[in-house]
């Protein structure tokens, strides 16, 4: 329950928020809401003066709009009967709903009448606003359809009922098609109305004002069901069975927590009713819930229904552990080291970034991250919770960006080419184990799996990297820029993976080694420089060393004379200008341990080899014509 608690408590650090819109994006808006309230989709707005009357209305398109709402609306479903205490659909609010055509299942239980007898409830009772008289004086009317049909904002057929579909022989009759049937409505009987009051005095919307908010608050508390023990906080408080929906968006049916195992396997036999499980009272619910809800959209990360969130409990920024280090840097506003010759510049850059984070520390705050999704519409689940202190995640968070770094060069996206020294982000991971045509179920698994390894420091799972290490290896199965954005990426896997084992790797080439793998790999990327040397720059095809690497990388020795022997007529034609190269080849065979020279299958390393000697290569000729 720990997760639920800390989201209360950032409910409460965060009062001030509550009911204000934040845009987010063109067409994206976000809302801390006020307990006992959620959000819908307005068709319509219809808007009342001061004495009760109809004043105006109009139809309206994406009109996200927070509501009151008691927890038998939030849970209402087909034929059930629980209607919103202030805005709802026409077959709620409209008196005259029947009589324009409308179909309801019992003449017995109208849900207009349900309706308008919880809104004089809230009308007649001292938490009521001006606000809420005028609307329910207009409303019990009953001629909300019949002014909306006036108003032009709903249209009737030649029977003088609603029209269920738009029929384009009445375009030339209302002078074009009526915004009503663009609104987003299934059709005008389930068009979903919000109610506005034109006050001189009042310059916030009905479902912008905090007063109407304090009110519905305060009615509805009074009739909160009977007192329990809170297994959040500890106290007697109501308690709810019914918890929120719409986690992730608004058409999000799915729920952390519900109980309806009335039958069948009865809660198997370790309970008798739900609240032996657990309890939780209707305000830790709300507030949680809410923001919960106002976290994702203002800063998760969602990948095909899984959210990945962090958040500090003090509202601060904190970096997420599924950023690259360019994200971590453009997060703290710093540059980043493009071209390092080792590790230790970009370790100082990813020091100070992260210097940055903590020296907002006033006192010692917490960090939570949280994943979430659903494997059914209706049952939501928390697939993994940390909830540490600020100092220690940045510790970790320092630690993954240090030891699983390497020199990257490739395309973000369509519009991005980034080049960094760093970790690679947890997405650009799953790129590298499965390709880019990996599905988002594929993804968001390795993302999750992913997450552990930076925070509670666990080895990276043996299977991604090599699944990446053989996607590395097979280089003339992808196009150029996904192998060299593959290579790299695998080579950050693979040196983080012998940290683990206590062994340093770097990008820098390391001449003095005598690991056999990592000599073979480099002997790969010398024959691979010399014919690309030898080919020009006119020339894309891939060289033998590259079309042969993945079989180098089962029979080293045996392909290796394969390969050498295809360089012969490169060395030709470069003539004086591959002596270096040449000469640069007997040196590495010279490094290696007669035995070593076998047809053993080669290990990871070999890739670091590869990478380090043919980065040490091309940096040299960009260095020549400078000497």
């Amino acid at each position: 329950m720990s997760w639920l608690l800390q989201l209360h408590q950032t409910y409460d650090d965060n009062l001030d928020q509550v009911g204000k819109t934040v845009k987010k994006g063109e067409d994206r808006e976000y809302t801390l809401l006020p307990i006992s309230h959620t959000t819908q989709n307005a068709h319509i707005e219809v808007t009342i003066d001061e004495d009760g009357d109809f004043l105006r209305a109009k139809a309206l398109t994406k009109a996200s709009t927070v509501i009151p709402c008691t927890e038998e609306a939030a849970s209402r479903s087909g034929s059930k009967i629980a209607p919103y205490p202030l805005h709802d659909k026409l077959s709620y609010v409209a008196g005259d709903f029947v009589k324009y055509g409308g179909k309801i299942k019992n003449q017995n239980d109208v849900p207009f009448d349900t309706y308008i007898k919880n809104l004089a409830e809230w009308a007649n009772s001292p938490h009521a606003t001006e606000k809420v008289k005028c609307i329910y004086k207009y409303l019990k009317k009953g001629r909300l359809i019949e002014d909306l049909v006036s108003e032009g904002v709903l249209v009737l057929d030649k029977n003088q009922q609603l029209l269920e579909k738009w029929d384009k022989s009445y375009e030339e009759q209302l002078g074009g098609k009526p915004a009503i049937f663009s609104s987003g409505a299934t059709d005008q009987y389930s068009a979903f109305v919000r109610f506005n009051v034109f006050h001189p005095e009042s310059i916030d919307d009905v479902w912008k004002d905090k007063q109407m908010f304090d009110s519905f608050i305060a009615f509805y508390n009074e009739k909160l069901g009977e007192e329990d023990i809170c297994f959040v906080k500890g106290e007697r408080l109501p308690s709810t069975e019914r918890h929120a929906n719409k986690i992730r968006h608004a058409a999000d049916k799915a729920k952390l927590i519900s109980a309806n195992d009335n039958t069948g396997f009865t809660f198997r036999g370790r309970f008798k009713t739900s609240k032996e499980a657990v309890g939780i009272s209707y305000e830790v619910s709300q507030k949680a819930h809410n923001a919960l809800k106002w976290l994702i959209h203002r800063q998760g990360k969602t990948i095909d229904e899984r959210v990945f969130l962090v958040w500090s409990n003090d509202n601060s920024p904190v970096p997420h552990p599924n950023d690259d280090a360019v994200d971590m840097m453009r997060h703290s506003n710093r540059e980043l080291e493009r071209d390092p010759e080792t590790g230790q510049l970009f370790a100082k850059e990813v020091t100070k970034a992260i210097g940055g984070y903590r020296s907002d520390l006033k006192y010692q705050p917490e960090v939570n991250i949280l994943v979430l999704d659903s494997a059914t519409t209706g049952r939501m689940a928390v697939l993994y919770y940390r909830n540490l202190n600020k100092e220690l995640y940045l510790d970790r968070l320092e630690e993954w960006h240090q030891f699983c770094a390497w020199e990257h060069r490739y395309k973000r996206d369509e519009k991005e080419f980034i080049s960094f020294f760093g970790a690679p982000a947890t997405k650009d991971i799953a790129f590298a184990a499965y390709g880019p045509r990996a599905s988002d179920k594929v993804v968001k698994g390795l993302m999750e799996r992913m997450l552990p390894c930076i925070v509670d420091k666990r080895p990276i799972p043996k299977d991604i990297v090599k699944s990446a290490f053989h996607r590395a290896s097979n280089p003339v199965a992808m196009e150029r820029w996904e192998w060299e954005k593959t290579l790299s990426i695998t080579c950050a896997l693979i040196r983080k993976m012998f940290i683990e084992k206590k062994e340093e790797w770097g990008v820098a080439l390391d001449r003095h080694s005598k690991d056999r793998s990592y000599l073979f790999g480099r002997l790969l990327a010398v024959a691979d420089v010399l014919e690309r040397g030898a080919l020009g720059k006119d020339e894309t095809r891939a060289t033998n060393a590259i079309r042969y690497m993945n079989s180098f990388a089962k029979n080293p020795s045996r392909t290796w004379k394969t390969i050498q022997e295809s360089l012969q007529p490169y060395q030709a034609k470069l003539g004086t200008k591959s002596t270096y190269l040449s000469k640069l080849i007997d040196e590495i065979s010279d490094q290696f341990d007669i035995d070593d020279f076998n047809n053993t299958p080669l290990t990871e390393k070999y890739l670091l080899g590869f990478y380090s000697q043919r980065r040490e290569l091309y940096k040299k000729k960009e260095e020549e014509p400078n000497q």
